[in-house]
């Protein structure tokens, strides 16, 4: 059963970065691409590198869609859905993220 969990102030994401939160025993990756409430959602695991790292990602747009390129292997993740550009079979989970009364918060 999903429920939503929060997890910080929104403030304390800045614009154009990722963090990272433990939810529920899993860590996930939250991006902030501009200066507003917009916010992904990622498992923060690359799955090229096995490696807790996409929150440390660069936040780039290609072909008017925003992804996640690993600070490791550079494969990049779209943001809205966890596919992986480069290989389709190795996506990420993606997850619901809202900000309520300025708490980020997901949904796990």
């Amino acid at each position: 059963m999903s429920q939503w969990h929060a997890v910080c102030e929104l403030n304390q994401i800045l614009p154009a970065t990722g963090v990272c939160a433990l939810v529920r025993g899993q860590q996930i990756a939250i991006f902030r691409p501009h200066d507003d409430e917009q916010l992904f959602a990622l498992s923060n695991i690359d799955p090229f590198a096995a490696a807790s790292v996409l929150s440390r990602g660069i936040i780039a747009e290609h072909q008017q869609t925003l992804w996640v390129a690993s600070p490791l292997k550079k494969q990049r993740f779209r943001l809205s859905d966890g596919l992986c550009l480069e290989d389709e079979a190795r996506s990420v989970v993606s997850y619901p993220v809202r900000v309520s009364q300025g708490r980020v918060e997901i949904c796990v």
